[in-house]
């Protein structure tokens, strides 16, 4: 998963690149990079870290211009290299800037055609470079000097022919312009604002509505499903529809775990969607365990399960308490890339409170079960703090095959729901009782406005049900073998920060 900003301003856009990433750095720690326009020219500086550590202020001060891509990523194949690091460049027809959010299911076959038939060279694993290289390829088929908002869509709609899969992408042209588009699926999210200054209008495409509004922009919608968005240097909007047939299916997982919950994607408030995510839980707890259900305090594994729990607990009439402290300097686990980092980050991580849980028995409520590493570590430090009995739930259902379009889940193999019932996996993370949310509540959780445009949601982590890129056996297989953590340990991390000011455009 990653994340990805484009400003267009009057004035230097170093700055608000800057404080978007950081709002945006939920959805990746891995790497971080900005691209700026001035003059036709383009000014990168990325590196591996955290937004604060990537660009210090020699690094801005060169980042000049009122045009500007950013990107935080974290790795979907293990590889944790500055060359993979985004934003990614092309001299080629202009010069070209990417960024973008997502996986392309097809990019093994995409790169043998670009260098078989494109004559393009590869110079990472990057199925970002992939996409950026089938455009370059297509815009240049359109390639003159007066390049034509109609030329970029023309060569967009070729780029949605070849391109299978997940992706919301930010551009820049050199001497053009600013370029976003997202897959005729919807699957990852892509927003735009603006706002009126006394120099004029401004814009800004983010992942994620709160990077929008943190910058003082107003949000004005989602980028549908297959359309094109470019702002030339007048500051002049052209939008283009270049996909009709679509159907709009967003990834569910987005609401359930990735996005912040002041967020709202596709008309959906994240915050709403979590709480009533635990309404659903409380309902089905009430359903299976019945009225007396024994549960004396429901407690939340920071931070993204804290919406759901604390609805789970007034549809229960039970205490909600925080029963964890969290040490804010340590990264996500989900996204870390092995068993042995996993359980020792996780007592870095979390400490308990042992008044919150001292001969209580306890609901842990969690957004997501997907190894089960973490899970298990946290059930043994509420014992350690005096629980009576653990209960744990899961705010979605069973994770039980991976992700193919954007998201470092492991190989099946090491999901621990894949192929066990839930009684096993109560067993295996060492619960008294253990509960999932059913799938059909969790549709019906994030689905539950009227302000929606969401047709299907992409809910293949759940029910293997991929809605893009004809996905088979031998795709999961071949994922496996890239995914899983003996694979990780033998990547090889490069750690060359690159700071290339004045790449010359036109």
């Amino acid at each position: 998963m990653c994340g990805v900003i484009g400003v267009v301003a009057h004035e230097p856009v170093n700055q608000m690149l800057y404080d978007g990433l950081t709002m945006l750095q939920h959805r990746g720690q891995d790497a971080a990079g900005i691209v700026t326009l001035k003059d036709d020219r383009l000014y990168l500086r990325k590196d591996n870290g955290m937004v604060r550590d990537v660009f210090l202020n020699q690094h801005m001060v060169r980042l000049v211009g009122n045009f500007g891509i950013g990107h935080v990523r974290y790795p979907t194949a293990g590889t944790s290299s500055t060359a993979e690091a985004q934003p990614l460049y092309v001299n080629s027809p202009y010069g070209i800037a990417l960024a973008h959010n997502g996986n392309l299911t097809n990019a093994d076959k995409l790169a043998k055609e670009l260098y078989e038939s494109d004559h393009r060279h590869l110079n990472t694993d990057s199925d970002s470079e992939v996409l950026l290289n089938v455009f370059a390829n297509e815009l240049q088929k359109s390639t003159k000097p007066n390049l034509e908002p109609d030329d970029i869509f023309q060569a967009l709609k070729a780029v949605y022919q070849r391109c299978e899969g997940a992706y919301g992408v930010v551009a820049i042209i050199a001497g053009h312009g600013l370029l976003a588009f997202r897959d005729p699926n919807g699957i990852r999210p892509l927003v735009y604002g603006r706002r009126l200054t006394g120099q004029g209008v401004e814009y800004v495409v983010a992942s994620e509505s709160v990077a929008i509004q943190a910058l003082g922009f107003e949000v004005v919608r989602d980028v549908a499903p297959g359309e094109a968005i470019f702002i030339d240097l007048h500051h002049n909007l052209h939008t283009k529809q270049c996909v009709e047939d679509v159907k709009h299916t967003p990834c569910i997982f987005e609401y359930v775990y990735f996005a912040r919950p002041d967020s709202i994607i596709d008309n959906i408030s994240v915050h709403k969607a979590r709480m009533r995510m635990g309404e659903k839980l409380a309902q089905k707890i009430i359903r299976e365990w019945g009225e007396d259900h024994g549960i004396d305090v429901v407690i939340p594994i920071p931070d993204t399960s804290r919406n759901s729990a604390l609805e789970l607990a007034m549809h229960l009439n039970v205490k909600y308490r925080e029963g964890f402290t969290k040490n804010r300097y340590i990264g996500r686990t989900f996204i870390m890339p092995g068993q042995g980092q996993r359980k020792k980050s996780v007592r870095q991580k979390l400490n308990a409170v042992p008044l919150e849980f001292k001969n209580k028995n306890v609901l842990l409520v969690d957004d997501s079960i997907v190894r089960g590493t973490t899970c298990h570590e946290i059930i043994q430090m509420a014992r350690d703090a005096g629980a009576k009995n653990v209960f744990f739930a899961s705010a979605s259902p069973e994770v039980k095959f991976p992700n193919v379009y954007g998201i470092d889940m492991p190989s099946r193999h090491e999901l621990i729901s894949s192929g066990r019932t839930v009684e096993e996996v109560r067993e295996i993370i060492g619960a008294d009782r253990l509960v999932f949310q059913d799938l059909d509540d969790l549709i019906e959780a994030v689905n539950n406005t009227k302000y929606s445009r969401v047709d299907e949601f992409d809910c293949s982590v759940f029910d293997g049900n991929y809605v893009a890129g004809g996905i088979d056996e031998k795709y999961l297989n071949d994922l496996q073998a890239k995914r899983n953590d003996a694979a990780k340990k033998t990547v090889t991390v490069v750690d060359t920060p690159v700071d290339m000011t004045g790449i010359t455009g036109v």
